[in-house]
Parts: C-alpha cells; structure tokens; sequence
C-alpha cells in the first residue's frame, strides 16, 4: 500500500452550489464542505482543495464526482463520475436501511426515490422546471428583500397560509406581488412559499406512489430551512418521528460519491496532483466554438465609438430653477414592481423625475415619491400643477386616491412618448421587469399591438434572475456581455427551461460574459419570434424606438440590431418613457380643456 493516509473523497457541483464529502478508511466522515461557486466553479473547487491539504497533507485520494455541472468536470479531468440520484440511494442503502422514501431538493431540480425490499428503488426526477426547488426559494426572499436563510425566522411567526402557485416562477411572482400589495405579512408569504414548494413536489414526483415512512430529507434549503421540513411533514400528513433529517443533509449525493469512489477503478492520485488538475488541467481543454454567436461588440473601442454615437437622442430637459413658466405636468408610470414620476413643463421639457420600487405598496411609493419632489424642487409651494395622468397597473387606485387629471392605456403612453421623440417611429418595444410591450406604427398610428402572456423569458426579471444565479448585480452582467467575443447560444427558451442551457454551458466551461451576451441574445430573440411571431423583419420599419428599464442593458440594444439589421433607437431615460408619454398626454389634454 502506498504511503501516507488514504481518503475518499465525494465531490457534488451542481447549478449553484459545490459540495464536497471526505471519508477515511473506515468509512468515517472527516471532512466536509459547502460553497455557492457563483459559476466561478473552478476557483472555487481550488479553494476548498487547498482547504483540505492545509488540514490533512499530501494524501492519497480516491475521487468521484457527481452533479449537473460535475459531469463535465469529471469527463475533462478523467475522474470517475456517478449519477446523483445513484450517489444518493447509495448513502441511504449503507448509512440509512430503514428508510421507505427519500426527498432531495438542490438549487435547481429536485428528487425522489421509493425504496422497497427486494426491488430496485424507484427513483422520480423533476423535469426542466423549477417550480418546487430552492431555486424558486431564492426568488421569494429576493421579491420580498430578505437573505434566503431569513425566510426560515419570518416563516417561524406565520399564521396563515396562501396558495401560491409554485409551479413556475413567472406565475409565482404574480401570485406573491398580490400579496404584497394586499399587505400581507412576508411571514405569512414565506410560509405560503414554503407550503407550495411541498405541495409542488409531492404532487409532480409521487404521481400515484404512497410515500412512506421512514422519510428521509436532503439537499441545501432541507439543511438551512427547517420551518420547510415542517410543511412537508404537514402535506404528507407524518409525524416527526416518521423523518430523518441528517446533520449532513446538503451533502448526502457527494457523500454517496465518497463512499462509491473506491470502487470506480481510477486510479489513485496525490491531493497535490489534484490541485495540480484543478488549477491547470482545465484550461488546456478546448472550448468548441463552433456554434457561438457572433460577439456583440468586436472590441472596447468598437463599444465606445457605437455609445457615443447612440447617445445623441435626449429627452429635452430644464432646470427647474432657472424655468419661469410656473403651470407644470405630471406624469406617473404606477408599474408592478416599480413607481415612475416624472414632471414637466409646458414645452415637455422634463425638470424632476424620480424611481423606485412599489415593494408591494403602490399608494405609499407615489405618495413618498410627491414628498421627495416638494424636498428637491426649489419654492416647491408656488408650483402649479396643470395637469396631472397615471399610467400602468396602478393607474385605477392613483387616480381615485390622489384625484389626477387623466388617465392613459400604457401602451398608448409609450406610444406618445416614442412619437415625440421620433415623429416617424415605425415600431415601439417596450421591455419591463416581466411584461413586455410591441407597438407596430403605420402612417403615424397604431396599426397593431403585441403584449406577452405569462413567459418572462423576454423581460427584465429574466436578465435580472439569472445575473444573480451567477452571482452579478444586472449592471455588472450588462457590462460583461458587451464584451464578450464568444456568445453562447442559449435559443429562445424560458425562464424555467433556460436553466438546463446555462448549465451545459457551464459545463462546457464557458466564460460568465458568453453567457451574459447569450442571455442579451435570447431576450430579443423571445420577444420577436415567440411572442411577436415575427414572420419577416420588414415588419418592424426603419425607425425602431426601444423603451423600458431593460433596455438601460446596452448589451440587448446591440443584439436587437444585429438581429432585425437595423438601427435602434433610445432615450437617456428608457425606464421613466411610460411616465414622460403620461406627461405629454396631460399636456394635450389640458390644452383641449
């Protein structure tokens, strides 16, 4: 036998997360560790390897490797690579006999498995949707501005439960921004969440199986949430005494992997040799290149020239305190997850604006944003609102509660915008946080409108979801895909189904900025063939003007031209083009009166 101390070694990186398991000879846990790799996967494997060698030298090392994303690994450093559903039967059969079924729950899919004696176990998977996975966890507590590990606290103190549909995060958000708005308490909607993530799981994985106890839970939101353990022991209808929940539990598939790794018939390898492959290896395995994008941008330099020739389209603004007009517009754009305030003369010069997030109560977001535009505007008691319209999916409540003038349809809002900043606009696409707006202009007036139903995948929430799966602020994401030189094709697919694509990519070992200018390219491809149906680019015109909080992505921009072959348009405030067309509505209406 070869010197020095001999160890197996489980190794589980999946979507989000990397988990490692370290037994000794005798099967005894010595080691273990649990990071989000933020797609920074190969420094983070380096990281906790180091970790190891600091702790136990130079030893030998039996690996085997498990996950959506460890597969690839395994393959370009010849490591043994087992299934982790087999990893996770495999610590149950040796460290846990007794137990009947067994539930695993990862970032992005979730599992189970019905054991019986003498039979093989039967082993039920989640498809492409993430409805029912940590994942869909990891939304709520960023709708509901929280850590996710403070849901488990807020969940602690609720009293009633919701339905919310946990089937997919597009109509979950809408189900949760209705609570909101309702006032509902974030306990109360954190335990509502965790109850549909139970009732999802149990009804898309069981499908007709009896799930008997023992019940054994694993998996990252089991481990770090027990108030959700707890509504799944309510919809199951058992006892406490009838579940295991193990002091491991994130890291039983990688567990399953140590105590398998030995029996692969890899060879053994020195921890040094295997830091060695970690730092090294990886980067002398060719990426294929062959069915990339072309880049959006070839160059910095090709970025600036393209910038500075883009931003030469202003709305046209004053300075309040030089403006002697006195009779002044307002213009609000009341969306679902945002407030727009913009105010203007009577020439539609814009001297204030202001922008925030509704967090779930419109009135209170429209009525701070009036008292930081009295703060800021100089003399604000001498000014004279002429005319005051709303817009957007609170326009009903701020027109009753704060007695405006007028109210507008938002495509029509957009439209008026569009038109005042190009008078021959062809075609107005405006891409908001998760709905989506298609004006087609013929001779000056509407000739057709397209909105999206229930898919984000061509909205802001969509760039806004993933950036932070890879763990980027949206500027951040923006920025690194307008200089990427090797896009991934990640096609037209949603919010849900896009998941599996990012990983293959990240197995692939493609670059965090491919992947961002991927992302630019599948919004603008979504919005024109799965919801425009586009049929032939003439359609759109020449004179394409682009509106919404989306677009301040310049990234999506460039690949809406490279994609239609034609210039695009936008404002140095796209987000705030509802409530300056409101505006401009007021103007008009109250030159009528």
């Amino acid at each position: 036998m070869k010197e020095g101390n001999h160890y197996n070694l489980g190794v589980d990186i999946g979507s989000t997360t990397l988990k490692v398991a370290m037994l000794d000879a005798d099967g005894k846990l010595v080691y273990s560790d649990y990071q989000r790799h933020n797609a920074a996967i190969k420094q983070t494997a380096n990281h906790v390897a180091t970790r190891i060698f600091n702790k136990f030298g130079d030893c030998w090392l039996n690996v085997a490797m498990t996950g959506s994303v460890g597969m690839g690994y395994a393959e370009r450093l010849n490591l043994g690579f087992i299934q982790e559903v087999v990893a996770a039967a495999e610590t149950i059969k040796q460290r846990y006999p007794q137990v009947r079924t067994f539930i695993d729950m990862g970032g992005e899919d979730s599992k189970m498995i019905f054991f019986e004696e003498g039979k093989v176990p039967d082993i039920r998977m989640n498809g492409s949707c993430a409805g029912g996975t940590g994942a869909f966890i990891d939304q709520t507590a960023t709708l509901l501005g929280v850590e996710t590990n403070e849901l488990n606290a807020l969940a602690e103190k609720s009293e009633t439960i919701y339905p919310i549909a946990s089937r997919c995060g597009v109509f979950s958000k809408t189900d949760i921004q209705n609570l909101i708005s309702r006032n509902v308490s974030r306990s109360d909607i954190a335990a509502s969440v965790f109850n549909a993530v139970a009732m999802q799981v149990v009804a898309s994985l069981a499908r007709g199986m009896d799930i008997l106890p023992e019940v054994f839970f694993c998996g990252g939101p089991f481990a770090f949430l027990p108030e959700l353990k707890k509504h799944f022991i309510h919809v199951l209808n058992i006892t406490e005494g009838d579940c295991i929940l193990p002091e491991n539990a994130q890291i039983i598939p990688a567990l399953g992997c140590a105590l398998l790794a030995g029996s692969l018939g890899h060879r053994e390898m020195r921890l040094s040799e295997f830091l060695y492959i970690l730092r090294f290896a990886t980067d002398d395995t060719p990426v294929d290149l062959s069915k990339r994008l072309n880049p959006l941008f070839v160059s910095a330099a090709d970025y600036d020239e393209w910038h500075k020739r883009k931003m030469n389209n202003f709305v046209p603004k004053a300075d309040f305190a030089a403006d002697k007009q006195g009779k002044y517009y307002l213009g609000i754009d009341s969306g679902s997850t945002t407030t727009k305030i913009v105010l203007t003369n009577a020439n539609g010069e814009i001297v204030y604006t202001d922008y925030q997030r509704n967090n779930g109560d419109s009135f209170r977001t429209f009525a701070d944003g009036l008292k930081r535009m009295q703060a800021a505007l100089p003399n604000s008691e001498n000014i004279v609102i002429a005319g005051s319209c709303a817009t957007g999916y609170g326009e009903n409540l701020l027109r009753t509660a704060f007695n405006l003038d007028y109210g507008i349809v938002e495509t029509m809002a957009h439209f008026v915008a569009a038109r005042h900043v190009n008078p021959d606009v062809s075609f107005v696409l405006d891409i908001g946080g998760q709905d989506m707006k298609a004006i087609f202009v013929e001779n000056g007036t509407i000739k057709r409108i397209e909105i999206n139903e229930a898919c984000s995948s061509g909205c802001g929430s969509f760039i806004e979801t993933f950036a932070t799966m890879l763990g980027y602020k949206v500027d951040e994401f923006a920025r690194l895909s307008c200089m990427a030189q090797h896009p991934c094709d990640l096609g037209t697919r949603c919010t849900v189904f896009m998941n599996s694509k990012v990983k293959q990519a990240m197995r692939e070992g493609s670059a965090v900025e491919d992947i961002a200018a991927g992302f630019s390219y599948s919004v603008v491809k979504n919005c024109l063939f799965k919801v425009l149906k586009l049929k032939n680019i003439k359609e759109l015109g020449e004179n394409i003007v682009v509106q919404g909080g989306t677009f301040r992505n310049h990234s999506i921009v460039r690949a809406l031209e490279l994609l239609t072959g034609c210039e695009v348009s936008f404002t140095d405030i796209p987000e705030l083009m509802g409530a300056y067309g409101a505006a401009l509505h007021a103007i008009e209406m109250s030159k009528e009166k």
